[in-house]
């Protein structure tokens, strides 16, 4: 045994040096791909374009290089590979000279543990624990390898489509797009878990992104709710009447609640009595001969499935804060304004008109909620972190009335989702109040 490992020491000449240095270098080669790649794909792209932003080269390279993930991991990993394979390769061929036979297990063991330790583990930690630091130092270099290996890359990614669509598998290279908002809404909610993101914050930010996915026809005031007003009542009845709602726009009909023939504005229809009874247009003090319409607006109506971004821009370009919104038929659904957009982002928006004594969702001391009935799913589970679904139903008595499958009676009580719910209240075939109460 001696003898041998004196003689595998005595053939340590010129190629063994050289062989043991492109080993060293192969493995400096495998670590530096096995890095950039664990720090490119780990990187903040919201921070690298902040850096961009002020100016780092480095970070703007690293933003160019990461939009085409699918080129930059098969560049990595095909120098990565060629690497490790390599260095195996010579590693073998250097102990088997120096040991014979027995010298393949010995490689396979010292390379194994280089490899993990030195190639992968180490570099792969350090580009983790600072992706960006390490991503806007690496960018360069990974650029110029990608340029190289450009031809075998294409051509790699080329066969990899081939054997995909084989199984029926499509790559979509837009996939990172899509999906960055649901990875901002999903940091959001993993931030808030983790405490790092308060409650209200959480709730704002996600509201502005489900705009696009939310639908006038989910947080409308429902036709049953709107308070209207005739336009053939007799001008003081209207004048009354605007004076005493608590909301500033009511919609005028004739004939019919569906008929909507304008909207008026409290102040507006002020301004016009006052003109009318300035011009001296009253007679003995009488608004008899005053017509309503002429403070009307044009009402302004809107399809129900229109996203609520769409809706709200519609708002701010036609300088106005409520449409009356109506289905494929064109009969009125109901109405929807800016402040209910908002309170989608910011939350319940109360004034001096909405009273404590009306809120939606009170608890009770038997430790369950008193819900009203058409109070949204949306903001029961805001106000409550429930996750409750809202595929089905937009409010929480169209909830109960879909999974009972049947308009319940007062009294009944149902268990699902992992709540128990109780009609409280029931008015002809509304669900006016429900209690609630997590199994």
């Amino acid at each position: 045994m001696i003898a041998a490992i004196s003689a595998a020491f005595a053939s340590l000449d010129a190629a063994f040096w050289l062989t043991a240095a492109a080993i060293l270098a192969l493995l400096l080669l495998s670590a530096f791909f096995s890095g950039s790649e664990t720090a490119l794909t780990a990187a903040s792209r919201g921070k690298l374009r902040g850096q961009a932003d002020r100016g780092s080269h480095g970070a703007a390279t690293a933003l160019k290089i990461t939009e085409d993930n699918e080129r930059l991991i098969g560049a990595l990993l095909l120098g990565n590979n060629v690497a490790n394979i390599l260095s195996a390769s010579l590693a073998t061929s250097l102990l088997t000279r120096m040991f014979g036979d027995s010298g393949v297990a010995l490689a396979t063991l010292v390379m194994t543990v280089l490899v993990l330790i030195f190639a992968e583990v180490l570099p792969k930690t350090y580009a983790i624990t600072n992706p960006e630091v390490a991503s806007v130092r690496l960018a360069p270099l990974v650029r110029l390898v990608i340029l190289l290996l450009s031809p075998l890359v294409t051509t790699v990614r080329a066969i990899v489509r081939l054997v995909l669509a084989v199984f029926g598998v499509k790559t979509d290279p837009d996939s990172k797009i899509h999906a960055l908002r649901e990875e901002i809404a999903g940091a959001i909610a993993l931030g808030h878990s983790e405490g790092a993101v308060e409650k209200e914050d959480r709730d704002r930010l996600l509201g502005a992104l489900d705009l696009s996915d939310r639908t006038v026809e989910e947080i409308m005031r429902h036709r049953s709710q709107i308070e209207m007003i005739d336009a053939d009542d007799e001008p003081g009845k209207v004048i009354s009447a605007v004076l005493a709602s608590s909301h500033t726009r009511l919609p005028l009909y004739r004939g019919t609640p569906e008929n909507i023939v304008g909207v008026i504005h409290a102040k507006e229809l002020l301004r016009a009595v006052d003109k009318f009874i300035r011009q001296g247009e009253a007679v003995a003090g009488s608004l008899a001969t005053f017509d309503p319409m002429s403070a009307a607006m044009k009402p302004y109506f809107v399809p129900e499935t229109t996203p609520l971004d769409e809706q709200m821009r519609q708002f701010l370009r036609r300088r106005t804060h409520f449409a009356l919104v109506v289905d494929e038929y064109g009969s009125l659904r109901g109405l929807i304004t800016l402040e209910d957009i908002l309170e989608e982002i910011v939350g319940q928006i109360n004034d001096e008109f909405d009273l404590d004594a009306d809120q939606a969702l009170k608890p009770t001391e038997a430790g369950d909620y008193l819900v009203d009935g058409a109070m949204t799913i949306r903001d029961l589970n805001r106000a409550m972190d429930w996750t409750l679904p809202d595929d089905e139903a937009n409010t929480v008595a169209g909830l109960v009335i879909h999974e009972a499958q049947m308009i319940p009676n007062e009294g009944q009580v149902f268990s699902f989702h992992g709540f128990r719910f109780e009609v409280a209240q029931k008015r002809d075939n509304r669900l006016t109040k429900l209690r609630i109460r997590p199994l």
